[in-house]
């Protein structure tokens, strides 16, 4: 992408969430409808998942270590949340990442542009099949459920990547386990531009889009472009 590509999508990215792309049907799904088809659809997944979350755990358990991580993310309005995932990698994750960036400048540009890398040194055996088609992030469910996130959302970010994000819509919902990014651009683009999606989802949210999200992103996740 060039740089003046990039210095649009920011500008995009950046300018107000409710300008002109707003509908007058969204603050009523926002605020009520969206919440409870979040309820609905949860419960219903519920003996589902939990099936399959007994099976994956047991794999993720042949690594060693605990079955579930929790991270601290940012939700709505910059409210702090615990988010459960699959573990995928390694016990002493963290200190491993930093040894692995400051040894590797090439790691640290696509870490500070990304957010992630696509060759993580922490990723277990298991934990490279379940990211790779987003097995990880079924426990997200139950964030649903209590209502730390919402079925379709911008993706949940770390306190520490506030820094690197330059919109303001993110902030205005709740993240989601899918969205825009996830079924679109996903691994494609920098941390920073995802603001652009979130900004045209805060603008366009209605329960017709969030049907049509949901329904792509059984297709997305099936092409294994997880990392």
């Amino acid at each position: 992408m060039s740089q003046n590509s990039k210095q649009q999508l920011h500008r995009i990215a950046t300018t107000a969430v409710y300008g002109g792309a707003s509908t007058p049907s969204r603050p009523v799904y926002a605020t009520s409808v969206k919440r409870s088809f979040d309820l609905l659809v949860t419960t219903v997944l519920a003996p589902f998942a939990l099936a399959i979350l007994g099976i994956l755990a047991l794999l993720v358990c042949l690594d060693g270590g605990n079955v579930l991580y929790c991270q601290q993310r940012l939700g709505k309005n910059g409210k702090t949340f615990k988010l459960w995932k699959l573990r995928t990698m390694v016990p002493n994750g963290d200190e491993q990442l930093r040894a692995y960036l400051e040894a590797n400048p090439d790691a640290r540009t696509e870490w500070d542009s990304n957010q992630k890398l696509r060759d993580d040194p922490r990723i277990t055996h298991v934990g490279k099949y379940l990211r790779k088609y987003s097995f990880d992030e079924l426990p997200q469910l139950w964030n649903v459920f209590v209502g730390d996130m919402s079925l379709v959302g911008p993706r949940p970010m770390m306190p520490d990547q506030r820094q690197y994000y330059p919109g303001t819509a993110y902030f205005t919902m709740r993240p989601g386990i899918t969205g825009l990014w996830q079924i679109s651009e996903r691994n494609d683009c920098t941390f920073a531009e995802r603001a652009v999606h979130d900004n045209r989802y805060a603008g366009m949210m209605s329960f017709s889009l969030d049907l049509w999200i949901l329904s792509k992103t059984p297709a997305v996740v099936l092409q294994g472009t997880g990392v």
